[in-house]
């Protein structure tokens, strides 16, 4: 239960006006409730013409002392005098119907008390995927590489809607039922108080047996939902990999795969369902036990001459009867509440997740609304995990100058880019711009200054406009067209069937692998920055496509400080300086022709390409 209420002060507070008009309705209910029950008494009175009933002919001045002696003998003359005026038979009328009218104020104080619960019921899980949503655009690149795109989705979908039916379901029994409780349990001591000591005595018993039997849900459910992620996550892979499944012929061996997956989640789903489906007739099969027990005891009472009357005890026992359902809601809570505590606890692992790319505070940042001289890496050494993959690396690249980034694959060149807009940190050494440390920058204010054309062109499944646009707020039809002259890819465009309002598609499937690079290539146009990073822009294309590509790259680069990785060497021999990364550390630095001079590491990989 603590940490039930953990989960509800962390977000539960913003919607506190709508929690306090559902206690306010429930407080309405349980009294309507219980007044409204209360008819019964006369009404049994005038049917068996037992008690007080056509006796009583004075009132009772009020007394807190013998308020409920008070109230008998007060309700008792008020049905005499009605009784003596209309008759009987009117007199159960006019019962019936104040019994009709009570109830209907009770049942809308109860649709109240459950409306305004839905507020917060359906602003929480809002609320939880807005964070969750924020949290992975705050993380860092680094914190992705080790975790699985399909658990990701799972937590987003099958743990948040987890929590909405198991946790939030549960707000309207945590605020309704402690009052009906309350209210019935004080109804019942003020008829009788013998009766509800010996009631009491099984209440503990029934609590302990239903959480005997819930307790193991919260481990069994965080494997479930593990194994739900999983099963996400092959799905993922699947439509990444189609090609490549049915190109191996791989298709029953992932079917197999998947089913294992599916079948291990089926049947951890299947043993936590099938202990939550005890709740209810444990629940069920207590209460009446409770119930035959009181009726006996009650009935001696009764039979006896005790301390209560016939009419007053089936009053007694329809209240008892009433105060089972929110003790049975109780119990199916204690069965839902533990598997949606275990969805927060996979949720919070996002949620609580720490970046390692720290922005310096506000008071301490520096501003740098414009890129004036140089980029310098000063003895950067960076590694994953425990390998090291730069190694006192010392470079400065002038404004517009152009720097090649060439080498093997793991040299550590893309590494090398990725420090520069921070999204991965040094471990020792500084990268400055301007003279200032990156770290000390806004890390939005740093990568306004830089724009980006990777080997993959990253596209939204949206209209080239929105692609081209992206990140720039109320760019011109104007400045998009000639972002995309610029780059190559107005006359495609134009040709598509809805122009700049066409859809790409997923990723950018329904375009070509040049033309989702140039599309790439005008949003960065777009964005105008005054540092480009290229990382093997080129190397995913054909030949004309490259030549197109490299086209506009070359309009992309001119008045800008460019730092490019490329396999291919013939797209970067006119670089002002071409540095040449061997396992983490820069072992020739030149120009194209320098380079080739020196019969080095270059050479070789300029005469294998002309091979």
């Amino acid at each position: 239960m603590r940490d039930f209420i953990n989960v509800l002060k962390r977000f539960v507070p913003p919607y506190k006006r709508y929690l306090v008009l559902s206690v306010i309705f429930n407080i309405l209910s349980a009294i309507l409730n219980i007044f409204s029950f209360a008819t019964l008494v006369p009404i049994l009175q005038i049917l068996f013409e037992t008690g007080d009933a056509g006796r009583v002919t004075t009132l009772m001045p009020w007394s807190m002392e013998n308020a409920k002696e008070v109230l008998a003998n007060n309700a008792d003359y008020y049905v005499t005098r009605l009784i003596d005026s209309v008759g009987p038979t009117t007199t159960l009328l006019v019962i019936g119907l104040f019994l009709a009218f009570a109830t209907f104020l009770k049942t809308g104080a109860y649709f109240l008390s459950s409306a305004t619960i839905i507020p917060i019921r359906t602003g929480v899980v809002r609320d939880i995927r807005n964070m969750l949503y924020e949290k992975i655009n705050a993380l860092p690149l680094g914190f992705f590489s080790e975790e699985r795109k399909g658990d990701i989705i799972a937590r987003m979908s099958g743990d948040v809607q987890e929590i909405e039916y198991s946790v939030m379901s549960s707000l309207d029994m945590l605020f309704k039922n402690p009052v009906l409780i309350i209210a019935y349990f004080s109804t019942l001591l003020v008829i009788s108080w013998q009766l509800t000591l010996f009631t009491i005595v099984f209440v503990p018993l029934m609590g302990w047996m239903m959480g005997a039997i819930g307790k193991k849900l919260k481990a069994q459910s965080i494997v479930a939902q593990g194994l739900w992620s999983d099963t996400m996550s092959q799905v993922e892979e699947t439509l990444g990999g189609l090609r490549i499944i049915k190109a191996f012929c791989a298709e029953d061996k992932m079917n197999r795969r998947f089913n294992k997956t599916n079948t291990a989640y089926r049947d951890h789903v299947m043993r936590v369902n099938i202990r939550q489906q005890l709740a209810h007739p444990m629940s069920e099969f207590l209460g009446t036990l409770m119930i035959v027990i009181v009726l006996w005891f009650g009935g001696v009472l009764v039979l006896n001459g005790g301390s209560i009357s016939g009419p007053t005890f089936i009053y007694y026992m329809v209240i008892l009867y009433s105060i089972l359902q929110p003790l049975k809601d109780f119990s199916r809570a204690g069965y839902n509440i533990p598997k949606g505590l275990a969805s927060m606890e996979r949720i919070d692992k996002i949620l609580m997740a720490e970046s390692n790319i720290v922005e310096a505070e506000e008071s301490k940042r520096k501003k740098l609304t414009a890129f004036e001289s140089q980029i310098e890496f000063r003895n950067v050494s960076f590694r994953y995990a425990e390998q090291w993959v730069l190694k006192n690396i010392n470079l400065t690249i002038h404004k517009g100058q152009t720097v090649a980034l060439v080498g093997q694959s793991g040299s550590g060149k893309s590494t090398l880019l990725d420090l520069i807009p921070r999204y991965y940190d040094v471990q020792e050494g500084e990268v400055l711009i301007d003279g200032i440390n990156v770290k000390d920058l806004g890390i939005h204010d740093l990568r306004q200054l830089i724009g980006n054309v990777n080997q993959e062109a990253i596209l939204f499944n949206d209209s080239f406009r929105n692609n081209i646009c992206f990140g720039v707020e109320n760019a011109t039809q104007q400045q998009i067209e000639e972002a995309a002259r610029i780059a190559n890819a107005h006359e495609f465009i134009m040709q598509t069937e809805n122009g700049y309002d066409t859809c790409v598609g997923d990723r950018g499937s329904r375009l070509s692998g040049g033309q989702r690079q140039r599309v790439s290539i005008a949003r960065a146009i777009l964005k105008n920055p005054p540092i480009l990073i290229l990382d093997e822009a080129t190397s995913a294309l054909d030949t004309e496509s490259e030549r197109l590509v490299q086209d506009a790259l070359e309009r992309l680069m001119k008045t800008r400080t460019t730092v490019a990785v490329a396999h291919r060497l013939s797209t970067i021999k006119n670089a002002d300086e071409i540095c040449v990364i061997h396992d983490g550390e820069i072992v020739e630095r030149g120009t194209h022709a320098s380079l080739l001079q020196t019969d080095g590491y270059y050479k070789k990989l300029n005469d294998m390409q002309k091979l």
